[in-house]
């Protein structure tokens, strides 16, 4: 997704309004079992499991939730599996979406995100081959301003640190890193006491594309609904809104 659009997202969970907290807990709740059951229900020792948990923290998401979302992982509590499912899609203007789902219902997982799209004017298409896997780490203006950060600084020291790239933009700094390094320097950044609005593997389009207009529209409609629908953990997509 575009910076601004993934920098909103992330405002968006952690200002959640009450109407939509049952949709981002269960999102959150799928995401902490996935990481739970892939390498522990150790936060220390389990990089994944701690950025998810921060994640549900940072929505507000009350610690009985989480606590039982990461014995839902570790097998201690019984439960629907979560399956961990990609989609890939074409929405306006030859738009591309890759969608990561976490389901415990595969059928109404994939009817519900095929809808989105149709309604909307898109389908279902390959679309993987336009998108590369990396880490992602934003630092919001506010914490470079109240840390008296210097952002050209900064860079000097990311980039002797391994990053791949630093990238300013309107609501604060995007970092990216190969997925090996993104703990690494995520670590770094804490011994250094900065906070970070997130940080995770994310996929990012090798092109990019402008929308306007019409298009436009249907793909803020498509966005929206993504957002509200529980079984979409995240959405990736090569377009500038």
């Amino acid at each position: 997704m575009s910076g601004h659009s993934k920098w909103a997202t992330t405002r968006r969970q952690k200002a959640v309004v009450d109407a939509k907290k049952g949709a981002i807990f269960t999102k959150l709740g799928n995401l902490i079992t996935i990481a739970a059951r892939e390498k522990g229900g150790d936060p220390a020792i389990n990089f994944s499991l701690r950025i998810a948990i921060e994640k549900a923290k940072a929505a507000n998401m009350p610690k009985d939730n989480i606590e039982r979302a990461v014995k839902r992982g570790t097998g201690e509590l019984s439960g629907a599996e979560i399956a961990e499912i990609y989609y890939e899609a074409i929405g306006p203007a030859n738009s591309q979406f890759i969608v990561k789902s976490l389901t415990d219902n595969r059928n109404r997982s994939a009817s519900n995100i095929r809808h989105i799209f149709t309604k909307h004017g898109g389908q279902f298409g390959a679309v993987g081959w336009n998108f590369g896997k990396k880490g992602i780490i934003r630092i919001a203006n506010e914490e470079l301003k109240n840390k008296n950060i210097n952002p050209e600084e900064l860079e000097l020291e990311l980039i002797d640190a391994g990053i791949d790239d630093f990238i300013k933009e309107e609501e604060g700094i995007t970092i990216y890193t190969t997925m090996d390094n993104l703990q690494k320097i995520r670590e770094w950044l804490e011994t250094k006491k900065i906070s970070v609005e997130s940080a995770e593997i994310e996929f990012v389009a090798k092109d990019s594309l402008q929308v306007g207009g019409e298009d436009r529209e249907k793909l803020e409609k498509i966005i929206e609904e993504l957002e509200d629908n529980e079984d979409v953990s995240d959405y990736y997509a090569n377009v500038n809104i």
